[in-house]
């Protein structure tokens, strides 16, 4: 540990340094990655090379005891083994401090000849502790930071919160849950989603380093508070997280939160901080390697990367392209089931009603039957096509099917998008008479036949007219 200067600060009370010690342990269980599961996945061939979606996900990594997302759960776990770790070392502490007493009278002298108890940096000291103190608030402000610059650049290229897909502008609002219309609310206003990851990137920078830390996480506790409110409100899937890095920032405000309360609220004179580390040498080069090395792979790899990958590789939907020139809605005109024709019925549960066709390889068919919703509502960010889920998530308005297209047998394979219902399978044959119709043929998955005729319609979407320009006060026709 480098050497430290330590002001006139007061001397640790016992239950003082009793709950330090429970907070201590317990602040690095959560920040640090010593779960064998971080390092499963670092080292596993998967992780390299490493693309954007690997650094989000190992930079968001938490200590975890069963499968699945962190719980509150954990945290009563990680809490437990804190109160054990804190009992052996108040333990261990005191019977240091009995030996010390008996058996060193050079050290009585010259904690009697100190103006400060503060002073004494020996294991049993106030000094020791107001150094554990301020490294403990170094890192849960590099692991704060961390986690803000891996949402923040995610925001700033508006992948958390994509563009509604063609299927989600084309399904009636109640057929969405609340996190996934909070999702799509934010994903149609991009600047706004772009100003979001701004601030987070900003208040990363500002934790950084030690003269704005307190800034930033007294602007991270309110920004961060409206996000778990959010997750509650929404009944979103991050809820734990969001509260797990209010606890990071309220541990890093804490070191000037008597300071700003004297300053502001009681508007009494207030001495500024004077502990603050000495580094000599070669610990003094290093730390600006570190920093430097942070900020060059957590902000210029990392933001170059997820730049690129926003434009060629986003991971909320799948990057397998479709047809060409098939994407759109299209109504159907003719469906036929084993024979009979089905007229256009509002109560059918058999009749498709309408069919879209996305710029990548899914089709999503809207019927009378409700489809089985995909429940999950956390922020997932996953490399394989086969798991972005995003857009079947949270709705039960259509019935989702991923399609591998044979163009020279004119086949199409469809599979149903929802893990649960992934045997459902069609094989239908496609033609395409002209640019507005596609004709299906085959067989669906209970082995029943169908003929079904699309007519593609024009469809104008409010939200695109008005980014063209065409907005409410001019003559809009949809």
């Amino acid at each position: 540990m480098s050497n430290v200067t330590i002001g006139e600060t007061p001397a640790w009370k016992d239950y003082e340094k009793i709950g330090f010690r429970v907070i201590f342990i317990y602040f690095l269980l959560q920040a640090l990655p010593l779960d064998w599961k971080f390092y499963s996945y670092l080292f596993s061939g998967a992780a390299f090379p490493l693309h954007y979606e690997d650094i989000f996900n190992l930079a968001n990594y938490t200590t975890r005891f069963g499968a699945g997302p962190a719980t509150y759960t954990d945290w009563a776990i990680l809490l437990a083994i804190a109160i054990a770790g804190a009992a052996i070392w108040t333990y261990a502490d005191r019977q240091r401090s009995r030996i010390n007493v008996a058996g060193s009278s050079l050290r009585t002298n010259e904690i009697s000849n100190t103006n400060s108890p503060s002073r004494t940096n020996g294991i049993t000291g106030s000094g020791s502790y107001d150094a554990a103190f301020y490294w403990l608030r170094v890192i849960l402000r590099y692991r704060l930071a961390l986690a803000l610059l891996a949402y923040g650049f995610l925001k700033l290229f508006a992948l958390q919160a994509p563009y509604p897909s063609l299927s989600s502008l084309n399904t009636p609002y109640g057929d969405f849950n609340r996190w996934k219309l909070f999702s799509l609310s934010l994903g149609i206003v991009p600047s706004y989603e772009l100003f979001l990851g701004g601030v987070e990137i900003v208040l990363a920078l500002l934790l950084l380093f030690r003269k704005t830390a307190s800034i930033g996480a007294f602007i991270f506790l309110i920004f961060c508070g409206n996000i778990f409110v959010s997750n509650l409100a929404y009944d979103g899937g991050d809820q734990v997280y969001s509260l797990l890095l209010i606890t990071y920032g309220l541990v890093i405000l804490s070191f000037d939160f008597q300071r700003i309360v004297r300053l502001l609220i009681l508007q009494q004179p207030t001495a500024a901080a004077t502990f603050k580390p000495v580094f000599e040498g070669i610990k003094r080069n290093g730390r600006w390697i570190l920093k430097t090395a942070f900020l060059l792979f957590f902000v210029v790899v990392y933001g170059v990367k997820t730049g690129v990958g926003a434009k060629h590789d986003p991971y909320q939907f799948p990057t397998t392209k479709g047809l060409p020139a098939i994407s759109g809605l299209y109504n159907v005109a003719t469906f036929i089931l084993n024979g009979d024709t089905l007229a256009y019925s509002l109560t059918d549960s058999l009749r498709w009603r309408n069919v879209v066709f996305e710029e990548w390889n899914t089709i999503s068919i809207r019927t009378n039957t409700p489809a089985l919703i995909a429940d999950n509502n956390q922020h997932l960010v996953r490399k394989d096509n086969a798991e972005r889920l995003y857009e079947i998530e949270g709705t039960n308005g259509r019935h989702y099917y991923s399609y591998a297209a044979d163009t020279a047998q004119h086949q199409l394979t469809l599979q149903n998008r929802h893990p649960q219902l992934a045997a459902e399978t069609l094989s239908l044959h496609y033609s395409r008479p002209d640019s507005n119709r596609v004709i299906l043929a085959g067989t669906t998955y209970s082995r029943d036949s169908i003929y079904v005729v699309l007519e593609k319609v024009d469809k104008k979407y409010l939200l695109e007219e008005v980014a063209k320009g065409r907005g409410r006060n001019r003559k809009l026709k949809l």
